[in-house]
């Protein structure tokens, strides 16, 4: 494929944006990098962020081609679009493809969702304000699963994103879960209304459950964005933090597969990436790292693949540890709620 149309001469290194794979993003006319960054990671979600090495992290990915940048305001209350928002100030817009969130903002409970329609509309001028731009290029409604119902969804938050759309703030329309059951169901209740839907960590080297989806979501021509390969940290040599929602068994073949993979000196993040990369269906991958060093393996296990000991270790993690599917659907949602009703 050509250079994109996100190609700037004079930002870009060309050579690396040859190299880049891209996408056709549905029928958005955008043409997006397979491999794309996800911002959860550059607020203080998963510890302490080097603001200065987050902003390097982003411009040395959107230098090399990645073109697509995903973040929300619940990823530190804004802390996570401020740093992008002064990253993206020495780019040209032109450059990336911007998307954000609206409907979970808080860690607190009792402040963490509000789907409607007035706090939808403050929440984009919000983000608007802090990643300095005039517009996103997706705007996706979060974790619908958190909603009392799909009513408020579909009869006040999606009509919100609608009229934003129509003011020119908003061009595209997505949506965003971790039960992949519900991403099916408020598809089926709006047909044509969502361009993209958003899953994480339904994917990956212990939950394969997004497969099962792949052919509806293509019959119903919504683009898949296919996010947190990682599993949330499970995933990596480092591990998850302690509060992870993961069952205690999945952490330990998670824990003991790190062990293996630094016996061998080899990181369980990139064979996790490239495994989930062979996947045909999602149009975009979305990765979450905090450091230049994070972003290198992740590119890497793209343009370059294993080497025969990586591919070894692989072998030995999908015949004898990642023998089965595993996910942690429901205990957010379960836990949600019963601290909602211990507040009142």
């Amino acid at each position: 494929m050509a250079l994109p149309s996100t190609y700037v001469k004079g930002f870009h290194d060309e050579e690396a944006v040859g190299r880049m794979e891209y996408r056709r993003f549905g029928h958005t006319g955008m043409v997006v990098s397979k491999l794309a960054i996800g911002g959860a990671t550059f607020s203080n979600l998963f510890g302490p962020v080097d603001e200065e090495e987050g902003i390097a992290t982003i411009h040395k990915a959107l230098r090399q081609g990645i073109n697509y940048v995903d973040t929300a305001p619940y990823y530190g209350q804004g802390k996570s679009e401020e740093l992008i928002g002064k990253a993206l100030k020495t780019v040209p817009r032109k450059a990336y493809y911007l998307t954000t969130k609206v409907g979970r903002y808080e860690r607190d409970p009792k402040h963490a969702f509000d789907y409607s329609a007035k706090k939808t509309r403050e929440s984009l001028e919000k983000s608007l304000k802090l990643l300095g731009v005039d517009y996103v290029d997706l705007l996706q409604i979060h974790d619908i699963e958190f909603a009392p119902n799909l009513d408020q969804i579909l009869n006040e938050t999606l009509p919100m994103v609608e009229a934003l759309k129509k003011e020119g703030k908003v061009r595209h329309i997505g949506v965003s879960a971790y039960p992949i059951g519900i991403l099916k169901e408020i598809i089926t209740k709006a047909p044509g209304r969502f361009d993209t839907v958003l899953c994480y960590s339904r994917y990956t080297l212990a939950d394969d459950t997004l497969l099962d989806y792949i052919p509806f979501f293509k019959e119903q021509k919504v683009t898949l964005i296919c996010a947190a390969v990682h599993a949330i940290g499970l995933l990596t040599n480092q591990g998850a933090l302690p509060t992870h929602p993961a069952s205690q068994e999945l952490k330990d073949v998670c824990l003991k597969a790190a062990e293996l993979c630094k016996a061998n000196g080899v990181e369980l993040g990139k064979l996790a990436m490239y495994y989930a990369l062979q996947l045909e269906g999602p149009a975009i991958f979305l990765v979450g790292v905090q450091n230049r060093k994070q972003l290198d393996s992740n590119v890497d296990a793209l343009l370059n693949g294993l080497s025969d000991e990586e591919k070894k270790c692989l072998k030995v993690l999908k015949e004898e540890y990642f023998t089965k599917s595993w996910n942690w659907e429901g205990v957010e949602i379960e836990a949600y709620w019963k601290a909602i009703k211990g507040t009142k």
